[in-house]
């Protein structure tokens, strides 16, 4: 018998008991959806969680700093870093590029508006590879004079220096054009509080006023004041630009931030508080993370509360995921009872067929189409389903909090084809014992059978 004709015969039988088929394959359809919806709410929670990740420092940076040194022999020289830590750093085996972050605190004013913010020098390399979106402008370039690049959110530190009113006191828009007007900056924000407090440097004279600058801006970060990403409160600018700035400003002077020698005295070269390092794979953070701790230095990265996450995930799929086969478990039973009621019924045609010389492996072969039919049909419309479902649960969750959840609930392509192919696996392995005792039936006694 061809594969056609049993192809046809399998649909015919469905067919001809439509209200039992229909109920078996919505068996199916209740446990492909209940078990789709339950993983896709764990693979929700975890894309959640990774993106959350991302936006706080990605998968594989590290970041250095001496905070992390807890030595309790004072007689040990105290840690620090300088180029030639970050060039140590960077020869580490799979450190893609390890860049020096020079911080410095800095007031900016325009018109009645000022702020305080920290600006960060990073090599161009780091710049270029932190996955920063330009809405306007350009990032930092080598070799020009000091520019500042603006994260999205920096407006909002901001506040009117009349009234003391800002953009957290009442949740509306700065009147400050960082990009198309200029922007006045004050280093030496000591001697600014000093004069403007009516203090003095040294105690016998007050503080003359420092100077301000003007910094152009190349450019700010994409999104707007409630779209936030890890560099979203940052600025940033050339470490070597920014260097030269404060030599010039500073000279001869201790550069707010920088150690001292025990005589008060600046060092000549700087030093950095944190060290930006980039990985190649995120397998091997944690390895190179332990070999900077051994050098004394702290380090931190997301790659340990990423294996917890990845954990914690994993058990709520577990859990999720069994809740659901329980469902696709019952539709089992329904298929294999349907496709044993289905036997009782055609005995006599079972028999027929046998007489007539029908291979054996062809009767198998045709309840389990039956079976495999129930399975895919279920399968499909309960992928229909759970997608609605899908949909519906990430529209509640985003409306009940206010747009924070775009996906508690996500279903990849894999999980689809995943789902369709268990759901007529599950239909099969039910109608397989079916088939069996079909195969077994005699075919003088299923003749006689009434």
């Amino acid at each position: 018998m061809k594969f056609s004709d049993l192809l046809r015969m399998s649909g015919s039988n469905l067919l001809r008991r439509k209200l039992r088929t229909a109920l078996t394959v919505l068996g199916v359809v209740i446990g492909t959806a209940s078990i789709v919806v339950m993983i896709s709410l764990g693979l929700g929670l975890q894309k959640s969680s990774l993106e959350q990740i991302e936006q706080y420092g990605g998968l594989t940076t590290i970041n250095v700093n001496t905070w992390g040194n807890y030595n309790s022999d004072s007689s040990q020289e105290e840690l620090r870093i300088d180029d030639g830590v970050v060039e140590t750093i960077s020869k580490i085996p799979h450190v893609e590029f390890a860049s020096p972050i020079l911080s410095t605190y800095v007031l900016l004013k325009q018109g009645v508006y000022e702020g305080s913010l920290t600006v960060q020098g990073m090599t161009q390399e780091a710049l270029q590879n932190m996955d920063m979106k330009v809405g306007e402008g350009t990032l930092p370039e080598a070799g020009a004079p000091l520019s500042f690049f603006y994260g999205n959110q920096v407006i909002t530190n901001f506040y009117n220096s009349k009234t003391n009113e800002g953009y957290w006191e009442n949740s509306e828009a700065i009147d400050v054009d960082l990009m198309n007007q200029p922007v006045f900056v004050i280093f030496d924000t000591d001697a600014y509080y000093q004069s403007q407090n009516g203090g003095s440097g040294d105690g016998s004279k007050p503080t003359t006023p420092p100077k301000k600058y003007i910094i152009p801006t190349c450019g700010m970060l994409a999104g707007g004041t409630d779209e936030y990403s890890e560099n979203s409160y940052s600025v940033y600018a050339d470490i070597d630009a920014l260097k030269a700035e404060l030599k010039k400003i500073f000279k001869n002077k201790v550069i707010p931030g920088q150690p001292t020698t025990k005589s008060g005295k600046p060092y000549k070269e700087l030093y950095y508080e944190q060290v930006y390092v980039r990985v190649d794979k995120m397998e091997n953070v944690t390895e190179v993370q332990k070999t900077i701790q051994e050098m004394g230095y702290g380090a931190n990265s997301n790659a340990e509360w990423m294996e917890q996450t990845q954990e914690q995930m994993k058990m709520i799929q577990l859990v999720l995921g069994g809740i659901g086969a329980v469902s696709l478990f019952v539709a089992a039973i329904g298929i294999a009872n349907t496709m044993m009621m289905s036997i009782y019924e055609r005995t006599k045609e079972i028999g027929i067929i046998k007489v007539l010389g029908c291979d054996l492996g062809n009767i198998r072969t045709m309840f389990l189409l039956e079976a495999g039919f129930i399975g895919f049909f279920g399968g499909l419309i309960g992928l229909i389903l759970s997608g609605i479902i899908s949909i519906v649960i990430n529209m509640i969750a985003g409306s009940a909090a206010g747009g924070y959840y775009e996906g508690i609930s996500y279903i990849p392509i894999w999980l689809v084809v995943i789902s369709l192919a268990f759901a007529v696996l599950v239909g099969m392995v039910a109608g397989f014992f079916p088939a069996l005792r079909a195969m077994k039936l005699s075919p003088l006694a299923a003749i006689r059978n009434e």
